[in-house]
Formats: structure tokens, sequence, C-alpha cells
């Protein structure tokens, strides 16, 4: 395979002498102003923020503090992972000059791996570098505590799994020995345990995990009630006095605080819920019906638990396998934590995400968005993350094998709600909708172009030949809903329509390399990293966020978009400076001097500054979700946001018409639905935030929703369940 024809290395001077640096102190404080971590005279890119620069240092630099091992300088870790990466390519014959452009990619912040990429390469010979896991179970004990010790070398290593525990015989079933079965819910309590004891990473913070249940399930109004009935009672070990928050003693007393839960629905469900019918349940050994009820009668109760506290979402079961490239190996029945990755049993994937606000050229315009540059990132990564499959450690040999076998990766991107605003388009809004499907398009075909050129070279993944009609029709049916897209700049649905063509034509050649390509995560750190003011698809949270400074007092921190989108919206500059003032005093700028009523849409966000202020409705999330589904090889990781009085019959519209739109997925939040009542000290408002927000467990400070997860403004620690 040839070489990677340079896009941001100019070919001649080293990329890492391209940009200029300089001496930091990075230094992270905790919420009385005492540091919690502090490594001076550290080298970094001088155009990185502060905040990149702390979070870089603390999470990713390698070796103890003060030791002769530890990492001083941004230089060494992106020599260590893309000098690694690099030999690895150029050891599997997939091209010899990736190094310096993929060394320019990341010192220019444009695209970054998950967290696992950088804590482990270039230290261990087989390091894990995959953060997302799924783990098949079967109806027998010897499954059902090997998947609880598969999890628990997951979770130490920093990484997430989700399992689906429908075929473990219901409570209402016999045993071949005689007595009654425990039931899914039951060993779920279990899997909880062990999440709070071993943790994430091996740090204090929770450990990440999905579990499933299939509505035909003869369990599933107990699973759906689970999660509720635990909410009831953290409700009331507060008012009686015991400390709230999703880390205080309330939260810790309580079940299922380490998992998110979601309940895997079929067509036929949801139809019968739509016309008022019946549903039925089977035993899952001998196939009989167990019960029969109202279909309404389960639909409302999974509503009623999302609207109390965000639990269960939904899984469109066959919306999903419609999907499935591999429907000759088998079904596809869960995910992991956050949702974006759905494939087989006993696989894992690694990640990586594209800063789209790096493609935004200079005057500004949706049509200045350069496709080119972004295909050239989609590329350059592809490569590395493909070289990481054969490389990588795994916690089963079963789990190693599937990974070889179909190779899956999840390419995504990162701050499109910068980009929007950046554009002065409002994230509710045909435009903004099209312009993200436009990218979501050039990014799954161009990553699939990719792969097939890398399966001309080294052939196609192992299982392709045995799933070629089902894996072609996928790759048909993303190729045809690019015509479908509307109000997206000319050349870059173009661009999209000529990477699909050619991926088409050198897949039915060729095969392809990758099972699957692309996802779109929650993005935590690594946006971190690029500077990102918002992460994966998500719109901004807030226009102004908090900081706490060493000594006391807050830093009102205001998106770095802001100012572009008013000069965009053509406000002159003193307007412009006026109005940020009134921003930084209100948090918002609804009422600020000058604004015009029809440009107050672009400024919206996910939550509301103000309980009588704006926010983006709940179906300008389903309605982006929707725009950009088509074009990914996975999910979505997104919360759809909603306010406070929102109603259960809200959620249940939400919910049928997440289905109807073509998602493969939906979980949503009800603005301060948790029970857990945030600390006095918290810099956010009360109704800003969901009110279990928790305090980071690396600093202390109080932490931010982004999607289905938790962030720290402070040292970029990221909590995977909310």
């Amino acid at each position: 395979m040839g070489g990677i024809v340079p896009q941001f290395w100019d070919g001649e001077q080293h990329p890492l002498d391209a940009v200029r640096w300089e001496r930091r102190r990075a230094e992270i404080t905790g919420p009385d102003g005492k540091p919690v971590f502090v490594q001076p005279e550290v080298e970094v890119p001088a155009g990185w923020s502060q905040s990149a620069v702390n979070v870089v240092c603390s999470r990713y630099f390698h070796g103890a503090l003060g030791s002769p091992e530890r990492e001083t300088s941004v230089r060494q870790l992106f020599a260590r992972v893309a000098g690694t990466i690099a030999r690895w390519v150029r050891e599997a014959g997939l091209g010899h000059e990736l190094e310096p452009e993929l060394l320019a990619l990341l010192v220019q912040q444009r695209g970054a791996f998950n967290s696992p990429v950088w804590f482990n390469v270039g230290i261990e010979a087989h390091p894990q570098c995959a953060a997302c896991f799924i783990l098949g179970l079967e109806d027998t004990m010897e499954s059902i505590l090997e998947v609880a010790r598969i999890e628990a070398l997951v979770f130490k290593r920093g990484a997430g799994a989700g399992s689906n525990l429908s075929a473990l015989r219901s409570s209402r079933e016999e045993l071949s020995g005689g007595g009654l079965a425990s039931g899914p819910v039951s060993f779920m309590r279990a899997y909880d345990a062990l999440a709070a004891v071993i943790k994430s990473g091996g740090k204090t913070r929770r450990a990440a995990k999905m579990q499933v249940l299939d509505a035909g399930h003869p369990d599933i109004e107990e699973f759906v009630a689970a999660k509720p009935l635990e909410e009831r009672k953290a409700r009331a070990l507060v008012a009686a006095g015991f400390s709230g928050g999703i880390d205080g003693e309330a939260s810790r007393s309580v079940a299922f605080q380490n998992a998110n839960f979601s309940v895997r629905v079929p067509d036929a469900f949801l139809a019968a819920v739509e016309q008022d019918g019946e549903w039925s349940t089977r035993a899952i050994v001998g196939g009989e019906v167990v019960d029969r009820f109202p279909a309404r009668r389960l639909f409302s109760a999974i509503a009623q638990g999302a609207w109390v506290c965000g639990d269960p979402g939904l899984q469109f079961a066959d919306t999903i396998e419609r999907h499935n490239p591999c429907k000759a190996s088998g079904r596809i029945t869960a995910s992991n934590p956050c949702s974006e990755y759905l494939f087989l049993d006993d696989s894992a994937c690694n990640l990586a995400s594209i800063n789209l606000l790096t493609f935004l050229g200079e005057d500004g315009s949706p049509e200045s968005w350069d496709p080119e540059g972004f295909g050239a990132a989609v590329r350059v990564l592809l490569t590395a993350m493909e070289s990481i499959v054969d490389r990588s450690s795994y916690p089963t040999e079963r789990i190693a094998d599937r990974s070889r076998r179909f190779r899956p990766l999840g390419l995504g991107y990162t701050n499109l709600g910068a980009l929007l605003l950046s554009l002065g388009l409002p994230y509710d809004c045909p435009a903004a909708r099209g312009l993200a499907a436009g990218v979501s398009a050039l990014l799954t075909g161009e990553a699939y172009r990719t792969s097939a050129r890398m399966a001309e070279a080294l052939g196609a993944f192992p299982a392709f030949e045995q799933n070629r009609e089902p894996f072609l029709e996928v790759l048909r049916m993303h190729r045809a809903a690019v015509d479908e897209i509307a109000e997206a700049p000319a050349a870059l649905t173009d661009a999209a329509r000529a990477s699909w063509d050619e991926a088409l034509r050198l897949a039915e050649r060729h095969g392809v390399r990758n099972a699957q390509t692309t996802v779109l995560a929650p993005t935590g750190t690594i946006s971190f990293l690029m500077d990102c003011d918002t992460t994966g698809i998500e719109p901004d949270i807030a226009l102004v966020k908090y900081k706490r400074l060493v000594g006391g007092g807050m830093l009102k921190l205001v998106n770095r978009a802001v100012p572009v989108a008013l000069r965009r919206l053509g406000y002159a500059e003193g307007d412009v400076q006026r109005m940020l003032r009134y921003l930084e005093e209100e948090r918002m700028l609804e009422g600020a001097p000058g604004l015009r009523a029809e440009h107050l849409p672009v400024f919206d966000c996910a939550f509301r500054a103000h309980p009588t202020g704006r926010a983006i409705r709940p179906a300008g999330h389903l309605l982006m979700m929707a725009a950009v589904q088509p074009f990914l090889s996975g999910g979505i990781s997104k919360t759809v946001n909603l306010p406070e009085d929102a109603s259960v019959e809200d959620v249940e519209r939400l919910m049928l018409e997440a289905w109807r739109l073509g998602l493969k997925s939906i979980a949503v939040y009800r603005e301060s639905s948790k029970a857990a009542q945030p600390l006095a000290t918290s810099p956010f408002p009360a109704w800003t935030l969901p009110v279990a927000a928790p305090d980071c467990v690396e600093c202390g400070q109080r932490m931010v929703p982004t999607g289905s997860c938790f962030r720290c403004l402070e040292c970029g620690e990221v909590s995977s369940c909310s």
C-alpha cells in the first residue's frame, strides 16, 4: 500500500518544529484552592490553552511525578504514541509516511485517539487500546461468572463494557435441579456491586457499563422498574439526612449506580404500542408465552422510568439489525456503555475523533469548510487505528480473535456544536442538520474507501466473504442516503458522493479491511486535548461555564465561538464587546443590548441559563441525530435533554419519534430529575445541571454533563454513567 500524501505536514520541516513551543506550569487545583497536581516546566505548544496543557500533562504523561521516567514535554508524548503507531503501520505494510502526517495532525489539534492509546502505546509491547467492549452471556453459571471476571479486567484497564442479559432464564422459570432461577436482575445487582469495587482504570472513579434486556423477556417489567425503585430509595435516604450526589452516601447505598440501562425493542413491539395492541413475553427455555398484557403498559413504564431518573433508554433492535453488515455471523444484541459501539458480542473497538472546527476556512462560511483536509484526516487516523488492532491486548482469547476477524474501528468527530456556533447557525435548524449530515457522510464514505484500499493491499477482514452480500447491501444503504441530504454545501456533498462511489466500487472488488469504521462517541477528555468548546455531536451545555481559581473565586469561561458567531452575524466590534459583557454577567445572551431576536436560536444550548430562559427543544436533539445516523456504521452517544416540566407523555412521544426517524437508540434526561441535591458550593445554578452531577474524584471540582457522561472542566476527568 502506498504512502500517505502530505496534507498537514509541509514535506520538509519536522512537524513538531513547525509550531512554537514554550515552558509552562501544569497545575490543577481542588475546590479549596490547593493544588492536586503540579508539574512545573513542561514543554507545550504555545497556541494551546492552559486547560489543554493541564489535562494532557496530568492525564497522559507517562511515569511517576518526579521520577526520571516522567515525560516532561508534549513532544515526548506525541513521539511515543505517533512513533510507535507509525512503526506498526510500516510493519503491517500500510505505508511509510504516516508519522509526520500523524504528528502534524495531533499537534495542530485536528484529531486524537481514545484515552487508552495515550495511556499505553509505546509503554507496553501489547497495550490495551480499545475503550469499548461488548460481552456475550449464556445461561450457565460458568458464563455468568466469566462475564464478571472479564468486566473486572476491562474496568481495571479504564474501558467500559456492555452486555445483553436476555439469555438468562427469568425468575419465573425452573432450574434443571429444581427451584426457580434467580433471573437477570439479581445477577445485575452482583455485576453492579463488582463494578463499584473495581472502579475504572484502577482509580476511584466509577466503572462504566451497559445492561440490556429484550422487551420479550419475562422479567422485563422488573428490569424497567429496577432503577426508578432505587431512585425512590435514594430520595428517602436524602430526606433522612444522608448525603446526596452520585458519590454520596445515599447513592452508595442503592443499586445500579454504575450502569446505564436499555430495553431492546423490536418494531413489532412499537407497532403494538401505536395500535394499542397486546404484547407477549416468552420463556427463555421452551419459548412458551409467560405473560400477555397491553404493549402500552410496558411502554409507559419505560417512559416513566426515563422521566424519573433517565433510565432505561431504548435500543431499536430491528433498525440496528437492518444496518448490521455482518448478519451471517450473528445478531447485534448490545452496545458499549454510551451506546455508540453497536456490534457483535465478544468484540472490542478502539476510537478516535476529529476536531471539526479546525477545518473551517478563514472566511468562516459553511462553504469554506474543507472536505479535502477532513478526508485526509480520516485516511491518516483510520490507517493508524487499523494498525492498532493486531498490536493490542484483549482480556480474553475469544475477544482477541473476534476483534482480529472483524477488525471494527470507531472513528468519529467532535466540536460540532462550536462549528455551528462559529458559522452563526442554530443547532436546531435545517442548515445545521444538512452540514452535519454531509460531514457524517464524508466521514464514513472516506473511511470505507480507505478500508477498501487497505483490503486491496492486505486482504479483507477474515469474516468478509461469509458476510459479503449483507455487507455490500448496508454500504449501498449508506450511499443511497447521501442523495437525500439537503441544505449542505455542494462541495461537501460532492466529496461525499465521490468517496462513497469509490468505496463501493473497491469493496465489491476487494472487500474492506474493517467490519465497522465510524461511531459518534462522547469524546470527553480528548476534546480537552484538542481545545474543543463542545464534545461529540452535542451542543454546548451553556455558553458560560465556571472554573475555581487558586486562592478562591471563580473564573467565568465564555464559549470561544460566541464572539466569532456575533461577528459572523454582522455585529460591529463595539456591539460584540457589549454583548460579551452582558453574557458574563447574565450567563445568557437573551436580553443582550442590540441582539436581534432572530439571532437568539444561534446561542441556544442544551441547558437553560435561567429557569425561564431558552434551551434547544427536545425535538432539535432528535432531528440532529436523525440527520447523521444514516451515515454511521455504529451509533451515537447523545442525550436528548428535556425541561423539568416535561411530562411522561412527552417522553413517550420522543421515544416513538426516535424510532420513526430511524435512530438506533435513544436516551433522555429531564432537568433536575435525580433526587440527590447539589452541593451548595456548586458554581452552577441548580437549574442548569442534573442535580446528581458528581464531584470529580481527581480534583474535587463539580463535574458537568456532556452527552451521557459527566466531565470535569478543571482536570478532564470523565465519569461515564449518568
